[in-house]
């Protein structure tokens, strides 16, 4: 009887959340919300790299590493 009592607990708590009003923000044009993706992918890839520059020893690799950071920083300054 209580795994009933639960379930039905469950299902009122997703239909209230369902039926909940949503707090959105601006709706956003299909070229922003590319933009946003875009912003998004380049900042966690930019992440990846110093994740890498604080780790590498090999000074080649370094440098192709700053490379493709400096390549990062202008591509997110050109989304704004």
């Amino acid at each position: 009887m209580a795994r009933g009592w639960e379930s039905k607990s469950v299902e009122e708590q997703q239909s209230n959340a369902a039926s909940a009003p949503r707090k959105l923000g601006p709706r956003l044009t299909p070229d922003q919300l590319t933009r946003q993706r875009q912003r998004q992918g380049l900042l966690l890839s930019r992440t990846r790299v110093l994740q890498q520059l604080e780790t590498t020893q090999n000074a080649r690799h370094r440098q192709m590493l700053e490379g493709a950071l400096a390549h990062l920083d202008a591509q997110i300054a050109q989304l704004g």
